[in-house]
This record gives C-alpha cells, structure tokens and sequence, in this order.
C-alpha cells in the first residue's frame, strides 16, 4: 500500500512532530511512505493509494489542513477543536474575512457575529465554543483519534464515515547510560535522596500551573527539601517566573524553559512525580504523559476528557474545580512519603503503555484502518492484521506450575540422563531446564520444533511433554553433516533425534521458510563472535508466521553482576577463557553477555513481538544474599526488577525482520 503522510517533522516544536516521526519508522516497514513535510512539495495523489493527514491544533500544521480539504484522505485527530490553527490560517494571515466566514459556515449567525465582534477587537475569538470541524468532517473519507472522547465530538461535529480509536503511541525512552536521570539530578544540584515533582510540556496556563505550585508549596512546608522542576517553552499569557517569585518558591522550583529532547527526557527520568495536569480540554493527548508513563514514573492527570480514559492503577486522577488544589497535594504529600507506592505506581504505568502503546502495535492498527478505508470495507481494531496478513491471535494460557509440577518435570528430566556427567548436568542446571519447559508453547502432532544446541537434556520432553509431532535439533559443526541421536529413559522408553550440524552465525539454516512452529534458542546467543543477527533473521524465516521463538541467556545486569563490578569484579557470568581438551578441541566460551532490556529490543529487530519476558535462577548453585546491592538500586531509584541470574523469554513472529544491524549491537 503507498501512503502519502503529511505531518511537521522535527525540528518543528510541534508534540505531533514527535509523534509523527517515531510512527513513522514503525509504519515504514508495513507500508510504502512518502513523508510531506511542508506545503512546497509537490503532491500527485494519482501516485498514491490513500493520503493520511496529521491534524494539530497550531500553525505548524497549515499545509496539512489545507492538503487534507484539497485531497481528503484520512485525518489524523489529535484533539477535538481546530480554532487555533483556523486563526492561524486567516487573522494571522490578514484575511478577516476569511475567519468570517468560517466562523459562520461552522456555527451560524450567531457565530458570524461573534466573529464581526472579534474584528473589531471587543472579544477574543472563541476558541472553546466553536471548534470549527466542520470542514474536515465533511471531506474526510476517514478520520483517526486517540480516544473515545475525541470520537464522540468528532461524530458530534457530523462526520459520518469510518472512524478509528488508535492508541497515541507512547515513548519508552532508552536513556543515555551516561545521561540519565541520575546525571539530570546531579546537574541540577540534586542528590539521590531529593523529592522531585517536574512539570513538562509548553507551559500553558491551562495546564494548572497555577494550581500545581500552591498544591506544591504547602508540600514544601512539610518537606523542605522537595523541588519542582518545569521544563518546556513558557507561555506569553502566563509568567511562571512571577508565580515561583510570588509564592516564595525560587529555592524550591526552577522554570529551565524549552530544552533539546535528550535532556527533556533526562530531566523527567530524574522526577519522582510528574504532574500532566489540564483544563480545559479538547481531548488532546499528551506526549509528555505518555513518555513520563513510559519511563515508569508516577503521574497525576486531571480527571477529564481522553486522560479519565486511562486505567486507575496507572495514574493518580485529580478532578477539575472545588478540592483540586487540596487532592494535588495530598497526593504529592502520599507519594513523597510513600516512595514504594510511587514506584509501585511507575511500574504498572510502564506496564501498561508496553503492552497497550507501543509504537509497532499502533502502526499495526493505522495499517488496517487505511487498508479498510481503501478497500471500502468495515474495520475491526480486534481483528487488525499482522504484517503477514493474518488476524491478531489471542496468547496461549501459560501452563499451570508450582514446586509440585516442577518437582515432576525435574525428576522426568533426570530420567533421560544417559552418564553420570549429563546427571551432573542436569542437577546443576534443573532450574533453568524446568524454566524452559514451563515457557516453552505447547504443540500438536502436526507441529515442528527446532531445538538450538541440543544436548538431548530436554529434547525428550518436547515431544513427549509439550506434544510436538516432530522435534529436531541442530548444533555447531559442518554444514549438511546430520548426527542420529538415540537414548533410552530409565523407564526404557526411547527417544531419537535427528542433529543437524551448521554454524549459526554463517550459514543458511538447512530448513525450507516457514517450517517450525516453535524454536529454542538456549544458551546459545551469549557464545557468538561474529553476527547475532544472523542467526536471529534465519530463526525468522524458518518459523511460521505467529510461531514462536524462546530464548534464554545469561543477564549481565543481574543483582550478581552489579555487585561484582561495584566490588572491582569482571560482571560476566562466565567470562573465563577454556582450557583446550587433550584433543586440542576448545569449547566455546562466552563472547558477549546480554541485558533483559537488549534481549527485548533484540526480539523486536527480528520481527518478534516479545510476550514474555523475565529472569530468575540460572544455576542451581549457592549464591550470596544481594540485599545490599537491592537497597543500593532503591536508594538511587533505580529499576530493581529484571535482576535474576537467567533470562527467559518468548517472542512470537509478527513479520520479517525490522533491523539487520541495529545500531545498539553492530558498530
């Protein structure tokens, strides 16, 4: 499908700037795009299947509107009212007579005189009464909004076609290492310890500026050492600089203005608490929230419009009017005194816009809505396609576990011990083995698996365990050279195997496209030298679409690691180089050592949606407590989950690979 998009682009200080250029490289791989950035390229809509118009409420987004009315196609809403850029488009453009008549085409003769009296100076022009759709509403052939609330004021202003709820998108910012909220804290003069509200975004007065720093400065009367940080462009309607001064804040909240985006982000990384308050609102949505949400921050809104659409274990919601100033800061006050509910709360907002916002489900979704809208066809959110052109597929139920299952499970794996060293093996490694069969989907006799670096500790199991029809394994070696493979349980059941020898990183997978149903991938990916991508683009196209891959691998930044690099230890988990055997054969040893956060972006450049993802023991091995390291990451406020020894993880196929060299693992 060729899309024409038209959008701002950064540097444009436009949030839908933002917004448009992140969706962008997610809908790139579904579709054909060409970007309109400004009303000076040509546009030729003969070449193009459909055009999709990202509407603001500013300036910024004049050539959009206009293309949108000459071409109409599929708009974009990102809130209910047009009454600032329509301004724009006229007043500012010296044409009243113009502003008239658009005044009187959406709202009649009442709002032509209103407009006359607007041109003659005696009022401002309406710009919450008269939302000035009507235009738009009759051209478009269909229309996108971020929430239910914009929805009814879109079908209120009379469009009667096609309409699609899409998610905004939300940010999950990948913080600078060397640049994050730690860094932002000790430039601003903070330490750890320090309670920090901030307040991000243009900095309207309807953002309840005003409301927020009183709500703050009773905090301050209880806890002295609390600061405010408001980061963005000031607003010429309101002096946050004046306010700070009147209400006796300066040591307490610092306005640092408009800032590049690496330090905007850096700076929310460093808060506590953000507040994303507004009213009145035209159901706008917010980049700023959805990026605090993303960062796993706890976060008040106001309880109006598209933010009362938000679950209440996300976000703390404050009502607009009598009681608001008081409920902000009792609110700030519980969450300063209660930093784990804060982070409790941070943890679920982060959950949820993983799982609900982000950015390669939403392009899925404007996808099919603009496949729909040309097809002239009904669309179905709950059906949206996959890349590969299937419908969304609900997630298999985990299997029921528990000591009494995993006991069972362990005590069949030790059955299939062929020497006493596989014993020695499986003792050491019973957890993790348990673990992979526990996450692994289960088959059907029609169903293939393909086991990476089989050792015939749980390949057994695949078969006679998770049902799968055909089990096949594969291990390092020379290509098109197969190993036939047979044991015997203790219970004298046998099984046999076919082992496929290759090198993983460098050749093509003896395997037709689109053969497995599930591969594993365990403890393998930490001993390549040479081109992980490889292997994981090869995994792609061997399995079937919606198949799944797990993977497992030691994680780097485990309680383990963290604490042996404090204490001037080397923080791999096994970083030894192997003594060669009498024959002069080397085991492979580890080469690089992964993050859960790099697993997960590993899975999605492979074209992998992950839905599991956790870590846990790896070996069943005596480790020391690391109660010290967990107080040490709280104190900091710094992620605590995600620390055990092992990785664990499912991805399952949504499409071709995204990236073949992302530029976090390839230099």
């Amino acid at each position: 499908m060729r899309v024409a998009f038209f959008s701002p682009l950064p540097p444009a200080r436009s949030g839908i700037a933002d917004y448009s250029q992140t969706l962008l490289e997610s809908l790139n791989r579904l579709a054909e795009v060409e970007v309109f950035s400004s009303g000076a390229q040509p546009f030729d809509p003969a070449c193009f299947d459909i055009a999709l118009y990202q509407v603001g409420n500013n300036g910024y987004h004049d050539f959009v509107y206009e293309a949108a009315l000459r071409h109409p196609g599929v708009v974009v809403m990102h809130e209910s009212n047009l009454h600032h850029l329509i301004t724009e488009l006229t007043i500012k453009r010296g044409d009243w007579d113009a502003y008239v008549r658009e005044c009187e085409y959406n709202g009649g003769a009442a709002a032509r005189e209103c407009a006359e009296r607007v041109r003659r100076l005696e009022i401002g022009p309406d710009y919450e009464g008269l939302p000035m759709l009507r235009r738009l509403a009759e051209t478009a052939r269909g229309i996108v909004v971020h929430s239910r609330f914009v929805r009814e004021e879109i079908r209120a202003a009379g469009f009667p076609g096609p309409m699609a709820v899409i998610p905004h998108g939300a940010w999950i910012p990948e913080l600078d290492p060397v640049r994050g909220g730690l860094w932002a804290r000790h430039k601003l003069g903070l330490d750890e310890a320090t309670p920090l509200v901030g307040i991000f975004g243009f900095l309207k007065p309807y953002k309840r500026i005003a409301e927020s720093l009183r709500a703050f400065r009773r905090l301050v009367r209880l806890v002295p050492n609390a600061k405010m940080i408001l980061v963005g462009e000031p607003h010429a309607e309101y002096d946050t600089e004046a306010a700070i001064r009147s209400m006796g804040l300066p040591a307490n909240a610092r306005l640092l203005g408009f800032t590049p985006i690496d330090d905007f982000v850096s700076y929310m990384a460093a808060c506590d608490i953000v507040l994303n308050l507004r009213y009145p609102t035209v159901g706008e949505s917010s980049g700023s929230l959805l990026r605090a949400l993303g960062l796993g921050k706890a976060v008040l809104v106001s309880d109006v419009g598209s933010f009362r659409e938000f679950p209440d274990d996300v976000c703390l919601k404050v009502p607009v009017g009598a009681g608001e100033e008081n409920l902000i800061f009792e609110y700030l006050n519980l969450l300063v005194s209660r930093p784990d509910l804060a982070r409790e709360l941070g943890r679920r907002a982060k959950n949820y816009v993983a799982e609900e916002c982000n950015w390669s489900a939403v392009a899925r979704q404007y996808f099919a809505f603009l496949e729909a809208v040309v097809e002239g066809r009904e669309f179905n959110p709950d059906k949206a396609p996959l890349p590969d052109g299937r419908g969304s597929e609900p997630r298999s139920e985990p299997r029921p576990s528990g000591s009494g299952a995993a006991g069972e499970t362990a005590a069949y794996l030790h059955s299939w011990a062929a020497d006493d060293e596989s014993a020695r093996y499986l003792q050491t490694h019973q957890t993790r083995l348990v673990k992979t069969l526990e996450i692994t989907p289960p088959g059907g006799p029609c169903d293939r698996i393909l086991e990476m670096g089989a050792y015939l500790q749980i390949t057994p199991a695949l078969r006679t365990r998770l049902g799968y029809g055909e089990v096949r394994g594969c291990y390092y070696g020379p290509l098109g050279n197969v190993d036939h493979r047979q044991v015997t349980s203790d219970e004298g059941e046998p099984f046999a195997c076919e082992i496929d020898l290759f090198d993983a990183e460098k050749d093509r997978f003896p395997y037709p496209d689109l053969h497995f149903q599930t591969v594993l991938c365990c403890e393998l990916i930490e001993h390549l030298f040479e081109d992980p991508m490889h292997m994981m683009s090869e995994i792609n196209r061997v399995l079937k679409p919606g198949g799944h891959l797990v993977l497992t691998t030691p994680n780097i930044a485990a309680l383990r690691g963290i604490a042996a690099i404090l204490q001037g230890y080397h923080p791999g988990f096994f970083q030894a180089y192997i003594k060669p055997a009498d024959s002069g054969f080397v085991d492979a040893r580890h080469n690089r050592e992964y993050t859960p956060a790099e697993v997960h972006k590993l899975l999605e450049a492979s074209g992998f949606r992950v839905e599991r993802l956790e870590t846990g023991e790896f070996r069943d091995l005596p480790h020391p407590e690391f109660g010290w390291v967990l107080h040490l990451l709280e104190r900091y406020r710094l992620d605590t989950s995600l620390r055990g020894d092992g990785i664990y993880a499912v991805g399952k196929k949504t499409g071709a690979v995204e990236d073949r060299y992302p530029a976090w693992l390839y230099a």
